[in-house]
C-alpha cells in the first residue's frame, strides 16, 4: 500500500476531513493549501500518491500536474473538483491524472480509488521487475552489478548479444564466466535455442574430438553408434567452450575451420556438415602469454577474440558484495528451507574486508556454509569460517582496496552510505542529472533515489 499522501486544496475544511479519514485507514498525509507549497513539499520529501484540487489559487489542478510530474514520474495523480462534469473527467485523464472525483465524494470513493491506483502502481513495478529479471537473470542465476567495471561488462554484452560474433570471455577462476556466456545467448535472438557448455579440460583429449564433432557408427573402438556430437547439439543456438585454453592443438586447428567455414566433419565421416552456432568460449589464462609458449594457435585466438569481455575480480568489485550476499540469501533460503533473512554488520564487513582469491564462487559456496550453520534469522560473524575472522597478514584488502572507509574508521554503516553515495554522485553526472534515468541506471526506484538524493545531502 502507499505509505505517502500528499492533499493539495485550498479548502481547510476539505483537506482536514480528507487527512482524518486516510490518517484512520493508515497512511502518512501532508497536507498543501496551494501549488506553490505542494512543490516545495515534494522537494523536500518523496510521497507516493496526490490527491489534488483543480481550481486553485495561483497554480491550479492541470497546471500543477506537469510540475509534479517532472519530480516525481511515476506518482498516480487524481484531481478533484466541485465543478466536475464528464468533459472535464476526460480532459484530466487525458493530461495525465491517474483518475478524477468529484466533490462531494463518500469515503468510500476515495478508498476504492486508492486502491486501484494502488494495484496499477504494483502491477507496474512488477513489469519492470520482470522485464529487469528477462534481461539479467537466467533461470536462478542472477547478474549483480554495482559497481563500475560490472556495469560497463553488462553494457557491453547487451551491445553485443544481438550479433552471432564469437566471444572471449576472460578472467579468474570463480568470476561468473559462464553466468555471462549464457546471459549473452539469453539476450540474443538465439534465446529460444540450445546452450550448450562444455568444458575442454574435462574430457579426455582421445576423446573430445568426438565429443564436440560427433563422430559416425564404427569410427574406432567402442563407436557402436553414431554421435551428433556438441556443435550439432547447439545447431542454431550458442556453444560455449570453457577453459579454451585446455584444447589440444590438433583440435584448435579444427575449430578454427569450423568457426571459419561453418561446418563439421563428424570423426570417421567423409562428408562435411553445416552448421549455425554462435561459439563463446572462456578462459582464466592469459591467451597472449599461451600463444607465446607455443601452446595456443595465434589465428584462433583472433577468431575468438572478436568481442572480449573480461569479468573483474570481486576484490576490484567490492560495491557487489553485499548485493551478493543478498542474492544468495534469497536463493539458498529457498533452497535449503531456512528463513535468514540478513548478515550482522560485523560479518559483511569480514566478507567485504576478504581478498576472495576464489571470488564470487567462493563467496557463493561461504554464505551456503554460513547458512547451514545459522539458527537464526541473521548470519553473525561466528558462522563465517576462521580464514575470514582471522586473516592471515596480508590476506586482507590492501591500501586503496577498502573502498570509503579509512585506516581508523571501521563503520560499515558509514561504508556503505559511502559507497551509495559515490555511486549515486556517479549515476547523476553520467545521466546530466536526469534523476529519473539516474535511478534507472542504479536499478532503484524514482522514490527511493530521491530520499538517499535527500538523506546523503547530494546536490546535483
Amino acid at each position: 500500500m502507499f505509505d505517502r499522501i500528499l492533499i493539495v486544496d485550498d479548502d481547510e475544511a476539505l483537506r482536514e476531513s480528507l487527512q482524518l479519514i486516510l490518517a484512520a485507514e493508515g497512511y502518512q498525509v501532508l497536507c498543501a493549501d496551494c501549488g506553490e507549497t505542494a512543490l516545495q513539499m515534494i522537494e523536500e520529501s518523496p510521497v507516493d500518491v496526490v490527491l489534488c484540487d483543480l481550481r486553485m489559487p495561483g497554480i491550479d489542478g492541470f497546471d500543477l500536474m506537469p510540475q509534479i510530474a517532472r519530480q516525481l514520474p511515476e506518482v498516480p495523480i487524481i484531481l478533484m473538483s466541485a465543478h466536475g462534469t464528464q468533459d472535464l473527467a476526460i480532459e484530466a485523464i487525458q493530461r495525465g491524472a491517474y483518475d478524477y472525483l468529484a466533490k462531494p465524494f463518500q469515503p468510500s470513493e476515495i478508498r476504492l480509488t486508492l486502491l486501484k491506483a494502488h494495484e496499477r502502481e504494483a502491477l507496474r513495478r512488477k513489469n519492470q521487475l520482470l522485464e529487469r529479471d528477462m534481461s539479467r537473470t537466467l533461470g536462478d542465476r542472477a547478474i549483480v552489478a554495482a559497481s563500475d567495471g560490472m556495469i560497463e561488462l553488462l553494457e557491453l554484452l547487451e551491445r553485443t548479444a544481438a550479433f552471432k560474433s564469437t566471444v572471449l570471455v576472460t578472467g579468474e577462476s570463480g568470476t561468473g564466466k559462464e553466468v555471462i556466456a549464457r546471459a549473452i545467448h539469453a539476450q540474443s535472438p538465439r534465446r529460444d535455442a540450445p546452450f550448450v557448455a562444455v568444458n575442454c579440460g574435462a574430457i579426455p583429449e582421445n576423446l573430445l574430438e568426438s565429443e564436440l564433432f560427433g563422430h559416425v557408427k564404427g569410427a574406432f573402438t567402442g563407436a557402436s553408434r553414431a554421435h551428433r556430437g556438441l556443435f550439432a547439439e547447439a545447431n542454431q543456438g550458442s556453444l560455449f567452450l570453457d577453459e579454451i585454453a585446455e584444447l589440444p592443438t590438433t583440435l584448435q586447428v579444427k575449430l578454427l575451420r569450423a568457426i571459419q567455414e561453418e561446418e563439421i566433419r563428424p570423426v570417421g565421416d567423409s562428408k562435411s556438415q553445416s552448421i549455425d552456432v554462435r561459439v563463446i568460449a572462456a578462459t582464466a589464462r592469459n591467451l597472449e602469454d599461451e600463444i607465446a609458449a607455443g601452446r595456443f594457435r595465434e589465428d584462433l585466438f583472433y577468431r575468438l577474440n572478436v568481442v572480449r569481455l573480461e569479468v573483474p575480480p570481486l576484490r576490484e568489485r567490492r560495491q557487489d558484495i553485499p548485493l551478493l550476499v543478498d542474492h544468495f540469501l534469497s536463493r539458498f533460503s529457498h533452497d535449503l528451507g531456512k528463513n535468514i533473512r540478513s548478515v550482522s554488520d560485523e560479518a559483511l564487513d569480514l566478507l567485504v574486508r576478504h581478498r576472495w582469491p576464489g571470488n564470487v564462487r567462493e563467496l557463493e559456496n561461504m554464505i551456503e556454509r554460513a547458512m547451514i550453520l545459522t539458527d537464526g534469522e541473521t548470519i553473525e560473524a561466528s558462522a563465517l569460517p576462521p580464514a575470514i575472522r582471522m586473516p592471515a597478514n596480508g590476506s586482507g584488502p590492501t591500501t586503496g582496496e577498502r573502498g570509503p572507509e579509512t585506516d581508523t574508521d571501521f563503520s560499515l554503516k558509514r561504508a556503505r552510505q559511502a559507497f551509495e553515495a559515490e555511486l549515486i554522485r556517479k549515476a547523476l553526472a553520467r545521466t546530466g542529472g536526469n534523476r529519473t534515468h539516474a535511478a534507472k541506471l542504479l536499478e532503484i526506484s524514482h522514490r527511493a533515489l530521491l530520499y538517499k538524493i535527500k538523506d546523503y545531502g547530494i546536490r546535483d
